[in-house]
């Protein structure tokens, strides 16, 4: 960075700038300025990016109440504060400079001396440019620099004249806009296909262009948001597209985790148009050499005909790394030929020929080089041929392109139908006498894991009360128990880019079962701060509960030393992400919080009062309620739950385990836990959905009260309706919020026998107009901790989230 020199600075001027331009002798400030485009389409000022304090300068959509960047200028060099300052020199260079240290933030590097009475604008397509007044020549625009976002009109490829590219890169992270590790761009030495890398590894190809879309995958120029554009000429090579409909909102992104979507807006979100990289099989490469890929079988990986795998062991362990090989070598003086596999993605690494016009010729021309081993004719480009191993070739279940695979010419021949015949029928009833004794032997051997695993599990769940201290026998296992290898092939042998989360657990990836199910895996890790006894108790609990608001305990995984427990994913996550961590757009409204406050509460009633088992979780905080596509809550986390048999109220433990700011009084002080104790929770959890804000860690200026507090002196100065988040977007029904923070305030009272049952919440929740008692002094309302860390030896967090809760280990009970 250098310093701006004060005889420039002395021709920054704070005057009036217009709504869409910047000229040198003005600036645009981090107060609130912004430009937004001449047909009020796109936004361009500072901003901070998700739970960041850092500015930027960047491009959004205007009318898209979600704030969205699209571009960003000084993603490299952040500013810590608002002293930030846009401007433009008289030579048309634009300047970002931090107006406290004189510092030079940013710059575009675009003068010109010769360039008269410049104009920095923000265009209706999203491009900000430099222009001379009144021309339309660019000196710069931002569509020649893209970040991570494609919008219409921005391209994807080569400027051949000027060897200029055009390519995206991920952000680093969510809060982090500087350039991250996925690239995707477009190669031309062949076929023209898009490419994403992760560093300099290839992840994913799009597969050859043929007219309407790339590879003879998802029909990009049938749906109906955007329409592609593909241009290949002597001067360009690109990639692009433009909205179907002019008001629409579209973009295609190359996002930090390694996923390519194009979204569109729709209503009150982003939701996806074409998602490109769906399945297993979009990995690259993952069938190794002449392997093909069909994600409609099961494995997924065969060998082409006439080809064997190169290392059987490693295919009948599902690692399909090394691929396969002809089944008859080939050389130059073995007779060839050329099998037809229509339907597929043509490989990676394909050569023009240009010689050959027709299909004869082609064939010819392959025949004749030794070193040729496929030729396809394609509509966009003619006779193309591969040199090298066939790599990266899924099959279609329809559309798709023929490739002409080489092979010896003993492979090529047919058994007579005779011969046919003879194997059929021999087939058949050897197929019947396996069948039956592969049924057999799976039915023993099911019933011999099982019994494996219940002995892993001791059979018993620790800590358990009296009521519930027996044996669970083989019946009770009411789960799928999953394979080593099955979910290390969902989640790509545990792969970094799968990884979600961490929490007291372990680890926490995402994984896609072959049947194209989403997974999320809780991976118990050797220095857990919990151990087996919370895996045991979550995996016999969970089991046995089916609700709409619980999360889905889809099986485990015990091998050896490994402890798995597989989910359903929730792609939202978790609650906290949206009630602690928003800003004016991208906040909860006032609805959707009354609907999560309700279906916890059904949750929680179903745990008391209406499951197999009556079960108290003992550690429900916003952490632990997990969100579907729909944001519907759903209770996670059991293993820190306790079961009670069916006339006991209370329980004493001198093992208190569970989370600072949400466990109730009576269990923090004396160990005492009961369905009261839930319920003191549940109430922390509506005052923080309510507020937005963490009862731990709460702060006012005009006292020292944590969050309940503070809600218990607002609901007694009659003020009740001050504690509601400022980001709340409407519209708001008063009526529902006040009865929420009435309903909190009761759950959270003192004494546990003036807390109401789960069951009187709910209906109360239903009810329009409830009658209800006036809450007493809460528990814990002038509660303070001298730190929000985290500081737990067996403290829990769900299956991908982090958070500075402080969790609450092992203190013995008075």
């Amino acid at each position: 960075m250098m310093v701006l020199p004060l005889i420039f600075l002395c021709f920054f001027l704070e005057s009036s700038i217009a709504i869409d331009t910047i000229s040198p002798n003005q600036t645009l400030s981090d107060n609130g300025q912004t430009l937004v485009s001449s047909g009020e389409k796109f936004e361009l000022g500072f901003f901070s990016p998700w739970n960041s304090n850092s500015r930027y300068i960047g491009i959004w959509f205007y009318k898209v109440p979600q704030q969205t960047p699209v571009w960003v200028a000084n993603k490299d060099t952040p500013i810590p504060d608002s002293s930030g300052v846009l401007t433009i020199s008289a030579t048309g260079n634009i300047i970002i400079f931090d107006n406290q240290t004189r510092v030079i933030i940013w710059t575009s590097n675009s003068s010109s001396p010769t360039m008269t009475n410049p104009v920095l604008q923000l265009l209706d397509t999203g491009n900000l440019v430099v222009v001379a007044n009144g021309g339309n020549n660019y000196l710069w625009q931002s569509f020649d620099h893209p970040c991570d976002t494609l919008i219409p009109g921005m391209k994807l490829g080569w400027d051949l004249r000027t060897n200029q590219e055009w390519y995206l890169r991920s952000w680093n992270s969510l809060q982090d806009p500087s350039p991250g590790v996925y690239t995707y761009r477009l190669d031309y030495s062949g076929l023209p296909q898009l490419i994403l890398r992760q560093n300099s590894v290839i992840v994913y190809r799009s597969g050859p262009w043929d007219g309407t879309r790339f590879g003879g995958g998802p029909p990009l120029g049938q749906n109906p948001v955007f329409t592609p554009i593909f241009v290949v000429n002597s001067s360009y090579v690109y990639y692009s597209f433009e909205n179907n409909v002019d008001t629409m909102f579209s973009r295609f992104v190359a996002n930090q985790s390694g996923t390519l979507e194009h979204l569109y807006f729709r209503r009150s979100e982003w939701v996806d148009a074409v998602k490109l990289i769906v399945d297993t099989c979009d990995d690259y490469a993952h069938c190794g050499p002449y392997g093909i890929c069909n994600i409609n079988d099961s494995p997924i990986c065969h060998c082409a005909d006439g080809f064997t795998p190169k290392f059987p062991n490693d295919w009948n362990r599902l690692d399909y790394t090394g691929g396969c090989v002809p089944r008859t070598p080939l050389n130059c003086s073995v007779p060839v030929g050329f099998r037809k596999f229509p339907g597929l993605k043509l490989p990676d690494s394909s050569s023009f020929n240009e010689k050959a016009s027709s299909p004869e010729e082609c064939q010819a021309a392959c025949s004749s080089n030794c070193s040729c081993v496929a030729y396809a004719i394609t509509e966009f480009s003619g006779c193309v041929v591969w040199l090298g191993g066939l790599l990266d070739i899924r099959q279609y279940s329809e559309g798709g392109q023929e490739l002409y695979i080489r092979m010896a010419a003993s492979d090529l021949g047919s058994h007579n139908k005779d011969k046919r015949t003879a194997v059929i029928a021999s087939v058949s009833v050897i197929s019947g006498v396996l069948l039956l004794c592969l049924i057999t032997w799976y039915v023993i051997q099911k019933r011999a894991r099982r019994r494996r695993v219940l002995t892993a599990l001791s059979l018993r769940v620790d800590e358990a009360s009296p009521h519930n201290n027996q044996s669970i026998g083989d019946e009770d296992l009411e789960l799928p128990l999953f394979d080593l290898v099955t979910v290390s092939t969902a989640t790509n042998s545990f792969s970094f880019t799968h990884k979600i989360g961490e929490g007291g657990f372990g680890p926490v990836y995402r994984g896609k079962l072959l049947t194209g199910q989403e997974i999320a895996v809780k991976r118990l890790s050797k220095d857990s701060r919990q151990g087996l006894k919370e895996f045991k108790n979550e995996v016999i609990l969970i089991a046995k509960l089916q609700h709409r608001n619980l999360v889905r305990l889809l099986g485990c995984c015990i091998h050896e030393e490994e402890r798995m427990l597989i989910y359903e994913y929730m792609p939202n996550r978790s609650l906290d992400l949206f009630i602690f961590s928003q800003t004016r757009g991208t906040s909860l409204d006032c609805q959707k919080r009354y609907e999560i406050i309700v279906g916890i509460a059904r949750g929680l009633l179903y745990l008391h009062r209406d499951s197999r088992l009556r079960i108290i979780h003992r550690d429900l905080k916003a952490s632990n309620i997990l969100l579907d596509s729909e944001m519907n809550p759903k209770i996670s986390d059991f293993g820190m739950a306790r079961t009670f048999g069916g006339d006991q109220s209370e329980e004493n433990t001198s093992r208190i385990m569970g989370t600072y700011g949400y466990m109730s009084p009576e269990y923090q002080i004396d160990g005492l836990f009961s369905v009261k104790s839930d319920v003191f929770s549940f109430g922390v959890l509506v005052l923080e959905i309510v507020s937005g804000k963490k009862n731990r860690g709460f702060f006012h200026a005009d006292h020292d009260l944590n969050l309940l507090g503070h809600a218990w002196k607002l609901w007694n100065e009659e003020n009740p309706m001050k504690l509601m988040d400022a980001f709340m977007e409407g519209p708001i029904i008063k009526s529902e919020v006040v009865k929420c923070i009435h309903v909190g305030l009761l759950c959270v009272q003192q004494r546990p026998e003036d807390r109401p049952t789960m069951s009187t919440v709910v209906l109360t929740l239903d009810s329009e107009n409830p009658i209800l008692p006036q809450p007493k002094q809460p528990g814990f309302y002038s509660e303070r901790f001298p730190v929000d860390t985290e500081s737990s030896s067996t403290g829990k967090k769900p299956y991908y989230h982090t958070s500075n809760e402080v969790t609450m280990s092992i203190l013995h009970g008075r």
